[in-house]
């Protein structure tokens, strides 16, 4: 089973930005009709120009100009998701691909979160994959063709301290989409997915994360977190798009993004006991480190 972009019709949520922005440019580069949402209206306005920009010079008789609409959207309403994927496809005409990109992240120990920044976040990064493919499925199914892309994350591979809410998250959207490939196999509908597990991506999650205050006072201010992040990324937007949309053409069941994502897989099979005495050791030594500094 080989896809191709060209003259696809491609939903991405969160395409206000990072690798959802250069998702939708690079398949807009090879010949793909794009409904774009994301709750950031202005980001989308900016990802629609770039689009714009990037396709200016496809002038070939082979291809013809994609068409690109843009729709302000939070992925946590249920109603709202499931309004969209009719109206991508009144727009369109048809569906063939759904990329479930959209996330938010959150910093907190289990003891400090709030329930209610821990249903924010499920909301957005779980409940938001989950309305996405439901609201999406019947129309691919309908096409007799499709693909279902749920970005899940390396810390759906391995649990870290200060991250139970971003790890759930990303666990459940790996089992949601391991399940639904096994379902997809067995009704043999030509609809597929790909389970995505992105490393560190130089994206704004970080800087746009909600951090409570358990974790600054370990870990410092906000800002120095989002500036450790940045120094530890790998991999940028454009180079984790190229990856995703070759394993989607492939069909592959799931996508490690980036050198650290193939790091994550690995220390991941360990035994639990081995890699888990390593992260309790480090977080003690860098959280009483912080004490110390403090006093």
């Amino acid at each position: 089973m080989t896809i191709r972009f060209k003259g696809s019709v491609v939903a991405i949520t969160g395409g206000g930005s990072g690798i959802g922005r250069a998702l939708a440019v690079e398949l807009a580069k090879r010949g793909a009709h794009l409904a774009l949402a994301d709750i950031d209206s202005e980001g989308l306005d900016e990802t629609v120009m770039l689009v714009e920009a990037a396709t200016a010079k496809i002038t070939t008789s082979t291809m013809t100009k994609s068409k690109v609409t843009a729709t302000a959207l939070d992925v946590a309403d249920r109603n709202a998701v499931e309004a969209w994927a009719d109206q991508v496809v009144e727009e369109h005409g048809r569906v063939t691909m759904v990329i479930n990109n959209a996330g938010v992240a959150l910093s907190a120990t289990i003891e400090g979160m709030s329930y209610e920044d821990f249903e924010w976040l499920m909301n957005i990064n779980f409940w938001g994959v989950v309305y996405g493919t439901k609201a999406f499925l019947p129309y691919l199914k309908a096409s007799g063709e499709g693909h279902i892309v749920n970005i899940s994350s390396v810390f759906g591979l391995l649990s870290i301290p200060t991250q139970s809410a971003y790890n759930s998250s990303k666990f459940a959207v790996r089992g949601f989409t391991d399940a639904l490939r096994m379902e997809l196999e067995i009704s043999q509908s030509g609809v597929s997915s790909t389970t995505v597990h992105p490393g560190g991506i130089r994206t704004n999650i970080v800087r746009s994360a909600r951090t409570d205050f358990s974790v600054l006072s370990i870990s410092g201010s906000a800002k120095e977190l989002a500036d450790n992040f940045d120094r530890m990324t790998l991999t940028t937007p454009d180079k984790a798009a190229f990856q995703i949309l070759k394993a989607v053409e492939r069909n592959r069941r799931r996508v490690l993004v980036g050198p650290d994502a193939k790091v994550f897989d690995l220390v991941s099979r360990l035994p639990a006991p081995l890699y888990q005495r390593v992260l309790v050791a480090g977080s003690k030594r860098s959280w009483l480190g912080s004490k110390g500094s403090a006093k």
